[in-house]
């Protein structure tokens, strides 16, 4: 898009990311700040995320996201647990290219569009605040709002837990 991004998450395939973090304070000297944000399924916080301040940037650490019955997640099922298509994007860094687990995150940003990469409704009944972000990435990119979402952020099951 262009745009440049102070934002950087890592994920992890191999170590949980508070283990990950600790090893990165260990290692590195201006590392300051370092944090957990613990699962709550309550408040539909579904990942462990470890936070840490390197060279005075904020860096979220987490495992790859997986269906409940495992705890590391495979790239693709990351993907598509995630809230929007163009949030599904992974930069590997071992290989220097951009992996579209999804197939429709590159293409959504290209054509400037927010879509959910699974069932709109159940990616909202995941996370019901997962409706503010659509709002937000729309109207902070200018991007169009596909149809399917629209009408699962209007229906009835969705505006009670909202």
């Amino acid at each position: 898009m262009g745009k440049e991004s102070s934002d950087i998450d890592i994920t992890l395939d191999n170590i949980q990311g508070k283990d990950f973090a600790a090893l990165i304070k260990e290692l590195i000297p201006d590392t300051k700040g370092f944090g957990v944000i613990k699962k709550n399924l309550e408040k539909a916080k579904h990942i462990e995320t470890a936070t840490i301040k390197i060279h005075n940037r904020w860096i979220d650490i987490a495992n790859l996201r997986a269906e409940e019955d495992k705890d590391i997640g495979t790239p693709k099922e990351d993907a598509l647990l995630r809230d929007l298509t163009i949030n599904s994007l992974f930069y590997n860094i071992n290989e220097g290219r951009i992996e579209d687990f999804t197939g429709k995150g590159v293409e959504d940003i290209k054509k400037r569009v927010i879509r959910t990469p699974l069932d709109a409704v159940k990616t909202f009944m995941d996370d019901p605040l997962r409706v503010l972000r659509v709002v937000r990435f729309a109207v902070r990119f200018d991007f169009t709002i596909c149809s399917e979402v629209v009408t699962a952020m209007q229906s009835k099951t969705i505006l009670v837990i909202t």
